[in-house]
């Protein structure tokens, strides 16, 4: 199995739900479920990561508080090298809605100081060399944003193949934030986004025409997936055609971080080398069992293997 890191935000999510419809202001409103737990795009991988029983590494900051200090806990010696930042943690909190949908409310905290050089103290390229490197939370992670072109470089010189899901810009998609995300997939081989990110990325109606517009601006050989929530996903692979695996029907109790699950299954089955089909099918069975299960459950090893390995 090839190695596999994640990059970018670590985060405490306060889940509480659901909510409809959106409560007046100045009253109270009692929900029937709250969850605390780890967060953020990078967060919820290495969780789904951990579940599945897969090897991996993960570059993160802390914020300077109690919440910094269960963040570390939850991920042991893989957050040794984490650096402490004199701000708070980043807290987000999401409410669900009854039709699965969520909204959430962040607070800035320690995550825009997350660096390069944090990276870099944490990662070693040469353990890394030929495997996968995913960075995510872009729009959260200033510092380590703006010096993406060195990341990249260095990724290249170890040979790992990055890929990215910069999740949702805080501003919206700007002609600015698409024209920085364009830039940064002109150096990644992979893109891992949702529908409406992918179609409002490459300004057309059809996900599928929009990979492969969003491809084209990719490196040689890349490969664009398209996370479709109950329609599935689809991708295109380094041989130009279109893979589309649809989702099982499942009654959804917390969709959080499902792109996040997602992503975590389907570079772990890339990692092993199956065939792209295989690949998607994996990750959408993991990700449908996650968003239907309250404590969240991936199913553990056991259904990746199996669905990793089943006929495409």
């Amino acid at each position: 199995m090839r190695p596999l890191a994640v990059i970018g935000n670590v985060n405490v999510d306060l889940i509480v739900g659901p909510v409809a419809p959106w409560p007046k202001a100045g009253t109270e409103t009692v929900v029937d479920h709250d969850d605390l737990r780890v967060g953020g795009q990078a967060g919820n991988t290495a969780l789904a990561w951990q579940a599945l029983g897969i090897d991996f590494d993960i570059a993160a900051n802390l914020g300077d508080d109690q919440f910094g200090r269960w963040l570390r806990e939850a991920f042991g010696s893989r957050a040794e090298k984490w650096p402490v930042r004199p701000e708070g943690t980043t807290l987000s909190v999401g409410m669900t809605h009854p039709d699965g949908e969520r909204t959430f409310f962040t607070t800035r905290g320690h995550l825009p100081r997350f660096s390069l050089d944090d990276v870099l103290a944490v990662l070693d390229g040469k353990r890394l060399s030929g495997g996968y490197a995913l960075i995510c939370g872009s729009f959260l992670t200033d510092d380590l944003t703006r010096d993406y072109g060195a990341f990249f470089d260095w990724a290249e010189a170890h040979h790992i193949a990055v890929a990215l899901d910069t999740g949702w810009p805080i501003d919206g998609w700007t002609a600015k934030n698409c024209n920085a995300t364009r830039d940064w997939l002109s150096r990644c081989e992979l893109a891992l986004f949702n529908e409406v990110e992918t179609t409002t990325l490459a300004g057309l109606a059809s996900p599928a025409d929009a990979a492969r517009k969003i491809r084209d601006g990719m490196r040689k050989g890349a490969t664009v997936v398209v996370k479709r929530g109950p329609d599935g996903a689809i991708a295109i692979g380094a041989d130009g055609q279109l893979i589309e695996v649809p989702a099982p029907r499942v009654k959804v109790v917390d969709t959080i971080g499902a792109g996040d699950v997602f992503n975590a299954a389907f570079l772990a089955a890339l990692a092993r080398e199956r065939p792209l089909a295989n690949c998607l099918s994996a990750a959408i069975r993991v990700a449908s069992r996650a968003i239907s299960t309250l404590p969240r459950d991936y199913g553990g090893p056991l259904l990746f293997e199996e669905a990793v390995n089943e006929r495409a």
